[in-house]
């Protein structure tokens, strides 16, 4: 199965970096045609490999986390997974014993002579490198699983009919390959490209069980940021908690235990009444004297998270600001004893 105009219709993280797509794969023959595209041969016999299910054959160059689990959640999904490219030796073995029905090879250029849709699973900043020998041949879709670029990255590899296009899933991505393709279902996955790219890719998030989302042009960076703070902001935010919890004679366990259910049931709000609604605390009744005895006891035994507890501080002050539930007197008290400390 290949996307061209008679089927446009027809209905992704971090690796280790310079694990795995060798950047110096060889281009595919054909003559340049227009700026930014390459001319290329027809549609490659391969093509038939999934036409008995109606899906096109997919080929994951990178097989670290992502692209392992990527690639058993769609060989699952009944999409034929027929190809895989990686530099380390163990992590094709892996691959192959996951996914049997994928070919190995070292070189990412290999996998385009099997696949129709190609996903390039590697660090950020290895994909330039590794695109920019690659050519498409006509119909072929190629995509990142980069949550921070865009999908624009890819347009050294593109030849006349072919498509590049962005698939992130928003997941942690580990070791454990079962984990985390149980997490990839039900996940968000942030889509991105040309249209005929994005209607194949939303087809795909379907097909692992995830909830496709289209990025804006332009937005990715403020995407990934957000996402950041969801994952390692929030383990940034526990350490702090586990920190303060020892102070009061908590090990690590007993203050997730702790504090652990007070962060579900506020997300528990957030999600019922809205984030600005959903918060509570001594800011939003004003409460200057119990921040003054919180800066005080951070200052003196935990130092460290200083800086994390005025961050959020702040912030609450302004969610406080924008809903008017506190007098400007009050306001003004709970921000000088933020602007207190420096």
């Amino acid at each position: 199965m290949r996307l061209g105009s008679a089927d446009a219709s027809l209905g992704p993280n971090d690796v280790p970096a310079g694990s795995d797509a060798h950047p110096g794969a060889h281009a595919q023959p054909g003559a340049h045609a227009q700026p930014g595209t390459h001319a290329q041969p027809g549609a490659h016999a391969h093509s038939r490999a999934g036409e008995s299910s109606g899906a096109p054959a997919v080929g994951i160059i990178g097989a670290g986390p992502v692209g392992m689990a990527l690639g058993l959640a769609i060989s699952r999904a009944g999409w034929p997974v027929t190809a895989v490219a990686s530099r380390d030796p163990g992590r094709r073995e892996r691959f192959k014993g996951l996914v049997p029905s994928a070919s190995v090879f070292t070189e990412p250029a290999a996998v385009l002579n099997e696949v129709d849709l190609a996903i390039l699973a590697v660090p950020d900043d290895a994909i330039p490198a590794i695109v920019e020998p690659l050519r498409l041949y006509g119909g072929q879709v190629l995509v990142h699983t980069s949550g921070l670029l865009s999908a624009e990255v890819l347009q050294p590899a593109l030849g006349a009919g072919s498509h590049i296009g962005g698939f992130h899933p928003l997941v942690s991505f580990t070791s454990d390959v079962e984990r985390s393709v149980r997490d990839i279902a039900g996940s968000t996955i942030a889509i991105e490209g040309d249209e005929a790219a994005m209607t194949l890719l939303a087809s795909l998030a379907e097909a692992v069980g995830g909830v496709a989302v289209r990025l804006p042009h332009g937005s990715k960076a403020a995407y990934h940021a957000a996402a950041v703070m969801a994952s390692g902001g929030l383990i940034a935010l526990l350490d702090a908690i586990v920190a303060l919890g020892a102070v009061a004679g908590l090990d690590e366990r007993g203050a997730l235990t702790v504090y652990g259910r007070l962060i579900e049931q506020t997300l528990a709000n957030a999600r019922a009444v809205g984030v600005s609604a959903a918060l509570t605390g001594p800011i939003t009744r004003g409460d200057a004297g119990t921040l003054e005895a919180h800066l005080e006891v951070l200052e003196r035994l935990a130092p460290a998270v200083l800086d994390l507890y005025l961050s959020a501080a702040r912030r609450e002050l302004h969610i406080v600001e924008q809903r008017g539930v506190l007098s400007p007197e009050r306001l003004e008290r709970v921000g000088a004893v933020l602007a207190k400390v420096v």
